[in-house]
């Protein structure tokens, strides 16, 4: 596999509103745990939609992991121009930051926001434009934004065997509670 889309979760779908939160390390665990022998098998790309949550969480550990990867390359290509003005400015700040950080970034409409139309052009061409996903989501947790894509994936996963990788909480909070024991041992 050479290009991965990574996506899942917004944030505030998982009761996250700073990047501060507890949980967000043990996201960006799980998602390196899983990019590494993905690495090591040859993988070039990281793409995310770069909405904030496990998005930009992915690309942060991607960035972190070139030191180690060097050959490895990042990309956020959100569905609309400047899909961050509405946020608030710490929340701008660290996406101006990890937009540094990558080799490429790009909206897929070069306007701003007019419709929902443009988030499934953006991922029609992510999907076209990658050989897998990984994916944050967890079924027990109900419906949330990532449905939309995880549908399309497994269909083209059906037709095409575009690779599935799935992330859920019971992952997550398996490392949250070897974390939390590995600290009790101190």
């Amino acid at each position: 596999m050479d290009n991965l889309l990574i996506t899942g979760y917004r944030a505030h779908e998982l009761g996250i509103y700073n990047n501060k939160h507890e949980g967000i390390p043990y996201i960006r665990k799980a998602i390196a745990k899983r990019l590494i022998p993905l690495l090591d098998e040859g993988l070039q790309w990281v793409i995310t939609p770069g909405q904030y949550g496990v998005d930009l969480w992915a690309i942060e550990v991607a960035i972190e992991l070139k030191a180690q990867y060097p050959a490895l390359r990042c990309s956020i290509l959100t569905a609309y121009a400047n899909p961050e003005e509405q946020w608030k400015d710490d929340k701008k700040a660290y996406f101006q930051q990890l937009k540094q950080g990558v080799d490429f970034y790009a909206p897929v409409s070069k306007d701003a926001y007019q419709g929902s139309w443009q988030f499934s052009a953006r991922d029609e061409l992510l999907l076209r434009k990658t050989d897998g996903i990984l994916l944050v989501y967890d079924e027990d947790n109900g419906e949330a934004s990532p449905k939309f894509i995880k549908e399309r994936a497994l269909k083209k996963q059906s037709q095409e065997g575009y690779r599935f990788i799935s992330i859920g909480s019971e992952e997550i909070q398996a490392i949250a509670d070897e974390e939390s024991m590995n600290q009790a041992d101190y």
